[in-house]
């Protein structure tokens, strides 16, 4: 879990442009994992297990419906318009952090990275993935 953490951490540095992430995640890396060594598999601290809608700034929403099991691993569906469906693979959540990638029907693949906020709510970075330059921020109004 430690590892997922660690990546998606670098993955959301690099898609926000910015280092304020990068320090902890080099250290987590760099200690590997006598770092915590009372440190047991990591617990999301948070579900998004449900029904709720993903915003995004280039107005290319999303409704998932998402089943978290205890691990923190994400399943589900998305719809985007009234014809475009998705699957949600590789998802998870660790700690306060989110990752997935749905792949749309269309044959796009889109990734989100992102962490839940002080109000609870979601944000983050999507990436096409067919296109890495073509990138949105993405926020929930549902809470968590």
């Amino acid at each position: 879990m430690r590892t997922r953490l660690t990546t998606a951490a670098v993955a959301l540095t690099v898609a926000l442009g910015g280092i304020a992430l990068a320090p902890s995640a080099q250290a987590a890396t760099a200690h590997g994992p006598s770092a915590a060594p009372h440190a047991s598999a990591a617990v999301a601290d948070f579900n998004v297990g449900g029904f709720w809608t993903i915003y995004q700034s280039n107005s290319a929403n999303a409704t998932l419906a998402v089943t978290q099991d205890a691990q923190g691993n994400l399943t589900g569906t998305a719809r985007a318009g009234s014809s475009t469906t998705g699957t949600i693979e590789q998802g998870f959540v660790d700690g306060n952090f989110i990752y997935f990638v749905i792949a749309w029907s269309d044959g796009s693949k889109g990734r989100y990275i992102g962490s839940r906020g002080s109000d609870g709510s979601l944000s983050g970075v999507s990436t096409d993935l067919t296109h890495p330059t073509s990138q949105a921020r993405w926020y929930t109004t549902w809470t968590f």
